[in-house]
């Protein structure tokens, strides 16, 4: 929903409709592209004998620095702003805060990642919607609607049926213990995730008073420094270090091979990421939220193809449960959207009349 008023209605005028359309297209696209191919390189990290899952939570942010060329390089619609600048400390802390909160997810999601398969990881974040619309109505204000406690609960239920599947393809043979362990931890994660969203809504809209591209951009350029860094000290204090050499040279495609799949995870991560900050800023965070979990339709299929991933009857009616409840929240957007350019055109034609 683009609010009256919002930075999302700035810059839905800023561009023409063409370009704001193209934009929103691009940012999806970026958006899902690059979280499929993470979660899916993730996961090939593990089945070549990958095993470290602070590594892994490093490259989930340590390519931050790319998002400097769209900062640089994107401009910024010009918002005429009357919000006072806050003390350097309070920012400091507020983006501490969020970058330790987003390396405690990114380690979730890759021990999620070691424990499942890539099709039943990518399943079970659909559940992050219901998160979404939990956190959404206690933080930032959202209603609760028909269509979005349909979404709730039919993603619940998808999720539900993916913990008490029987036949579940747990990497490498694995017990059912540790499927559960990767079932809680990735469930955690997508809370986690959500949680974040709406934190984040909240400082642009509490905190900083003002939610520009370049702003979003910073928010995400120093939350990943502070992550990149609390990852690094647990990836030392952890001593899995040590392990690294040996983890390379006993890959399963080779060393180059280790390095570039390291490499290319990190730069998919924040490929995904300037979709995210685009769709926030051209939309809402929330709405970025649920454009994130398209790739749940994608990274299934591209499991399948490149990991021979099982699809039994369980994982395929979690999948159009997942697909049920992504649709109902979209067109809860699409009805909230069309209600306010309605209200708006009444409320311009009412003052032309005056005029």
């Amino acid at each position: 929903m683009i609010a009256p008023g919002s930075m999302s209605e700035l810059a839905f005028n800023k561009y023409k409709r063409w370009q704001w359309w193209f934009l929103v297209a691009l940012s999806i696209a970026f958006l899902n592209v690059g979280q499929s191919a993470a979660v899916v390189l993730g996961r090939f990290y593990y089945d070549q004998g990958g095993n470290s899952k602070w590594m892994a939570t490093l490259v989930q942010t340590a390519a931050f620095p790319i998002l400097f060329i769209p900062l640089y390089t994107i401009p910024s619609p010009t918002e005429a702003s009357t919000s006072v600048s806050l003390p350097i400390k309070i920012i400091v802390l507020i983006y501490f805060a969020l970058g330790v909160l987003i390396a405690a997810d990114n380690m979730m999601y890759s021990t999620g990642l070691l424990y499942l398969s890539a099709s039943t990881y990518s399943l079970i974040c659909a559940s992050q919607l219901a998160f979404n619309a939990v956190f959404s109505y206690f933080i930032n204000a959202q209603k609760f609607t028909p269509l979005i406690i349909n979404s709730t609960v039919v993603l619940t239920f998808s999720a539900s049926l993916l913990a008490v599947n029987e036949d579940s393809d747990e990497p490498s043979g694995l017990s059912k213990g540790k499927y559960i362990i990767g079932f809680l931890c990735t469930l955690g994660a997508s809370a986690v995730y959500s949680l974040l969203l709406s934190l984040m809504q909240l400082t642009f809209e509490k905190v900083l008073k003002k939610e520009t591209f370049s702003v979003v951009l910073e928010m995400q350029i120093y939350t990943s420094l502070v992550a990149t860094c609390a990852t690094v000290v647990g990836l030392f204090a952890s001593g899995e270090w040590r392990t690294l050499h040996g983890e390379m040279e006993g890959f399963g495609k080779g060393q180059v091979a280790y390095v570039m799949t390291l490499v290319w995870t990190a730069v998919a991560w924040q490929v995904c990421s300037v979709g995210v900050v685009g769709l926030i800023f051209l939309v809402s965070s929330l709405y970025s939220n649920v454009i994130s979990t398209v790739s749940l339709a994608v990274t299934p299929i591209a499991a399948v193809i490149v990991f021979h991933d099982k699809m039994n009857g369980v994982k395929i009616i979690s999948m159009l449960l997942a697909i049920w409840g992504f649709a109902t929240y979209i067109y809860q957007n699409y009805l909230d959207d069309s209600k306010a350019r309605h209200a708006q055109a009444v409320a311009n034609s009412q003052n032309n009349s005056v005029c």
